[in-house]
């Protein structure tokens, strides 16, 4: 049943035609959705780089904080008393 059914398929040069033109409309589909699946790929990728750039903006800026904290007590207390803090 199927193969008189591409037999007659093949016969037929309007299905041939047709057949040829499906082929590529369905290759050029299936190459749009793959492009879009490739666009979402890399929003997904530039969304978490700026996420971790974000990320690593903040713990630079509190290391920094850190390494300009007072070692001790006195330190403190003389920045206090400066008016620096």
């Amino acid at each position: 049943m199927i193969a008189a059914l591409v037999t007659g398929f093949a016969a037929n040069p309007w299905m041939r035609a047709a057949l040829r033109y499906g082929a590529i409309v369905l290759a050029v589909l299936l190459f749009l959705l793959s492009i879009r699946r490739t666009g979402e790929r890399a929003g997904r990728i530039a969304e978490r780089l700026e996420f971790t750039e974000k990320t690593n903006d903040i713990q630079r800026r509190m290391l920094e904080a850190a390494a300009r904290r007072p070692r001790d007590r006195d330190e403190l207390v003389d920045r206090l008393r400066d008016g620096e803090f």
